[in-house]
């Protein structure tokens, strides 16, 4: 995308840090309505961005670069949540280690050349991944529970890290260890990471956007990250462009790209949460009827919504989507309150969202006391509204999805 976004006319630096962003505090701002008229900047602004300081470690050469608007993709370093916000908040109930090599002349598992497949440890610790890459080699990891990882090391006697890593494969993912039969390691050494899950109270300061990782990162079960990231992208120009038409208020672009944003993290939190939630509690058949030994049956229930098909625009019977949040609220009833407590319950109320519950004793939900629970899935629930990106209403604006004219408008209550 880096090097698309250079074909298609943007100016480009590599391999460049951005070391710190420079605010105008206390200014005035222009209110977004194209009339010339200005207003000061909220309390909890930053205040106006208008440059950044950048270094290049190969050349030596340093400065300033001074912009209308920023868009934070900076990964999971996250400049603008982690040093100037600093609302970034990570997930207490899904907190893993990851460990990873790489392997040539493996045996495929699917028909196509880039087929991945996972699978769960068989002791319900964590998961692993099998994918196939570009070059012919393929990328083989495991992603345990934190909280477990000292005490599997323990039980197997202390072993390191990469001995570890090999016993695993070899005694607790059956498929993929018999893919690997045959195969060669190409890593001089084993790469590991926290795979914390996180998110942030916002998304958007003053001509400030935050998109992928830079915002809020899943587990990456299902590879969530480049649908956020691509998402949150799209949100961001939207956005900016709404904002510099005067189509809505600086501030109003800002909390409809911060509720997009959270709209899809909090999807994917779902739908990671109850398929880690399958594996960690691998007795009780949380996605699965009890006579299925895969996750099949349930992945054609959230396909839609880990795909992004929705977002993307794709067309979706009724059904399927009934099928996609009946599986949502199941998870939510099975999943310990832990992973989904972040979730802001009061934020959604205020935005007089009708909340209704699918499936058994179905109805409306009435009066100030509203089940915290149905409020988690009331966003999932607006899908079945529906068709397309272009008419997700929030706040009473949806997007306009049209090359060379992207934007907002009010829509008809």
């Amino acid at each position: 995308m880096f090097k698309h976004a250079s074909e298609c006319g943007a100016k480009v630096f590599d391999k460049t840090k951005v070391n710190e962003i420079e605010f105008e505090k206390g200014k005035k701002v222009s209110n977004g309505a194209g009339n010339g008229v200005e207003q000061d900047a909220p309390a909890t602004s930053l205040g106006k961005s208008v440059a950044a300081t950048w270094s290049q470690e190969e050349s030596g050469r340093s400065g300033t670069i001074r912009f209308k608007y920023l868009v934070d993709a900076s990964g999971r370093v996250g400049i603008v949540s982690q040093k100037y916000m600093k609302n970034r908040r990570y997930n207490q109930g899904l907190k893993s280690i990851a460990i990873w090599g790489y392997f040539k002349n493996a045996e495929l598992h699917g028909p196509g050349a880039g087929d991945p497949f996972f699978e769960a440890l068989s002791d319900g610790s964590g998961w692993a991944w099998f994918i196939p890459l570009h070059n012919g080699t393929c990328s083989v990891g495991l992603t345990i529970q934190q909280h477990l990882i000292a005490s599997k090391k323990k039980a197997l006697g202390g072993l390191g890290t990469k001995d570890f890593y090999v016993h695993i494969l070899r005694n607790e993912t059956p498929v993929i260890a018999g893919h690997l039969e045959k195969a060669e390691s190409v890593s001089d050494e084993l790469r590991t990471a926290s795979d914390w899950s996180y998110s942030a109270s916002e998304y958007a300061s003053q001509n400030i956007r935050i998109a992928g990782d830079a915002g809020c990162f899943i587990d990456p079960l299902y590879s969530s990250g480049v649908h956020l990231a691509v998402n949150s992208g799209l949100s961001a120009a939207v956005t900016i462009c709404a904002a510099m038409k005067g189509q809505c208020t600086e501030e109003e672009a800002m909390l409809w790209h911060t509720h997009k944003v959270a709209e899809g993290y909090t999807r994917f939190l779902l739908v990671v949460t109850g398929s880690l939630d399958q594996i960690y509690r691998r007795e009780e058949h949380i996605l699965s009827p009890m006579e299925d030994p895969g996750f099949d049956d349930a992945f054609e229930h959230f396909k839609p919504v880990i795909q992004g098909i929705i977002e993307a625009g794709g067309n979706l019977s009724r059904d399927e989507i009934s099928k996609s949040v009946n599986f949502c609220t199941s998870v939510i009833s099975k999943v310990d309150g832990g992973c989904l407590s972040d979730l802001d319950v009061d934020k959604e109320k205020k935005r007089g969202a009708a909340v209704t519950v699918l499936g058994k004793g179905s109805g409306k939900v009435a009066g100030d006391r509203v089940d915290a629970t149905i409020m988690k899935i009331v966003r999932i629930h607006r899908i079945q509204n529906l068709d397309l990106f272009a008419r997700d209403v929030i706040n009473g604006m949806a997007p306009i999805m049209e090359r060379g004219n992207l934007g907002l408008q009010l829509v008809a209550a």
